[in-house]
């Protein structure tokens, strides 16, 4: 098992990779990167026009367990939620406008990956 969660480590380092390129592509400026705090992380900030983005990353092998994107449950956008007020009061940004994002990446091995960008998919919870 031990060989298993590294390569997941694996899959979800390239998976974020894959996503900021994607990000860029599509005209956003990543800020940071994999931001973690007591109450959580997350995988990307970047910048959309003047709206701050969240974004989750979630990177599977298959659709086998269904869409990568359906892992993000409330327990998880409560994290990222924690996560990214803790992000705009260190960074004095409360006021800015924001929005959580999601990046659902199916990769199998030598293929393209299939790239879903998942716009405002949650709302701010706590």
């Amino acid at each position: 098992m031990k060989g298993e969660s590294s390569d997941n480590l694996t899959l979800g380092a390239r998976g974020e990779a894959i996503a900021a390129a994607f990000l860029k592509g599509r005209k956003f400026t990543i800020i940071e990167r994999n931001f973690r705090c007591k109450g959580g992380e997350v995988d990307i900030v970047a910048r959309d026009g003047k709206t701050l983005v969240f974004v989750e990353v979630k990177t599977r092998r298959s659709a086998a367990f269904g869409p990568p994107q359906a892992s993000v449950t409330p327990f998880k956008q409560r994290q990222i939620s924690k996560a990214a007020l803790t992000w705009l009061a260190k960074n004095r940004l409360h006021g800015a406008p924001a929005r959580f994002d999601v990046v659902a990446i199916i990769l199998r091995d030598h293929e393209v990956p299939e790239i879903e960008l998942i716009s405002d998919a949650f709302e701010l919870a706590y």
